[in-house]
């Protein structure tokens, strides 16, 4: 299927920092048009921002999903010129299904090599929300996932291993916010909180927001959470920026 991206660019001449925007959806559902909230806040913050589509299961299993964020990520910044964009200053914000495949990005991110066309593909900072960042473990062998991974533990034990952002952890990674509701039922917060500890283990900055009493949905939404994450994403991408 054709893949699509929209840009969301700042009127102001750049170069400007770029955030990729990964959609939920567990994997299955959802377009680029999902967080295009986010896109344009971060954009009046002087973002270029680009909100992806990516493949979906149940036609087209795990991997295939990072897979496309990284396609996007070199998409960046090999157009990074004809968006206004800096191609050495770019983050990632996603939500559920999103904030699990852009913690991926940032903990299995290489420079440039052969293997993957020599494009760097390390990103400069996360934010993360609702994002599940373990799948070595399930009390049903992660049945549940079969759709996405072809598979459960017994079966497919390495697909498990390779989409958790927490065994990829080391202390290059980027700068990472997470943020999750204590009331989610879909991604409890002990599921966020695996990769948040093994990053503060490896000495990365992190942060992990937590919003009392909200769901998973409400946690989405939450403005205290998003200006956090916005505010994270402005630190690390715009240093030179006092606002």
């Amino acid at each position: 299927r054709e893949l699509l991206l929209d840009a969301f660019v700042p009127k102001a001449d750049g170069p400007h920092p770029a955030v990729l925007v990964v959609h939920g959806g567990a994997w299955r559902m959802g377009d680029r048009n999902q967080l295009r909230g986010y896109a344009n806040a971060l954009t009046k913050k002087g973002f270029v921002c680009f909100a992806i589509d990516y493949r979906l299961a149940p036609d087209h299993k795990f991997p295939a999903q990072i897979e496309d964020c990284r396609s996007a990520v070199k998409f960046i910044r090999g157009h990074a010129k004809d968006y206004k964009a800096d191609p050495n200053r770019l983050g990632a914000i996603g939500y559920s299904a999103g904030g699990h495949l852009v913690s991926l990005l940032g903990t299995t991110g290489e420079a440039a090599n052969e293997k993957n066309g020599n494009v760097d593909m390390r990103i400069q900072a996360v934010a993360a929300g609702g994002a599940p960042t373990d799948f070595r473990w399930f009390p049903d062998k992660g049945k549940w996932a079969d759709y996405w991974m072809g598979g459960d533990l017994d079966t497919v034990p390495d697909k498990f291993r390779d989409a958790s952002p927490t065994v990829f952890v080391d202390k290059d990674d980027p700068p990472t916010f997470f943020f999750n509701g204590t009331k989610d039922e879909l991604v409890p917060l002990t599921w966020t909180r695996q990769c948040y500890n093994a990053l503060k283990e490896n000495g990365v900055k992190t942060e992990l927001f937590t919003i009392e009493g909200a769901s998973h949905m409400q946690a989405a939404v939450n403005p205290e959470a998003l200006e956090k994450a916005y505010a994270f994403l402005k630190s690390e991408l715009m240093p030179e920026s006092d606002e």
